[in-house]
């Protein structure tokens, strides 16, 4: 075993800088986590887990009461934007539905990171 020393003043500047670093890593998994509230999600998830129909979310694009986005030919809405929309009554739906559609999101995010760790 080999021993090393180094000046107290030292290892209170490296025990500062790691602690450092770590307040930084929570921080950073705490905006993650935010990130993950306010993600995107797809015409299928809002319409699976608020029971509202497609053709509900077309009318609410067209008339230009809830912001999207398109990608690919496929639309995304946040779900900051379905959480005002529930606010403001506009979707009638219970806290419940959109429970199941943040918890549903955050799974396919976790997949998502899966996947991504094992290639």
């Amino acid at each position: 075993m080999e021993v090393i020393t180094i000046e107290s003043q030292a290892y209170k500047e490296l025990t500062k800088k790691i602690n450092m670093i770590a307040k930084f890593v929570d921080l950073m998994q705490a905006k993650a986590d935010d990130e993950s509230e306010d993600g995107w999600v797809d015409t299928y998830e809002v319409c699976t887990f608020l029971k509202v129909s497609e053709k509900t979310l077309q009318r609410l694009r067209v008339a230009k009461v809830i912001a999207y986005s398109k990608i690919g030919g496929k639309i995304f809405f946040r779900i900051s934007e379905i959480k005002r929309l529930m606010d403001e009554n506009i979707i009638r739906r219970n806290e419940e539905n959109y429970q199941d559609l943040i918890k549903n999101h955050r799974f396919h995010v976790e997949q998502r990171r899966y996947i991504k760790t094992d290639k």
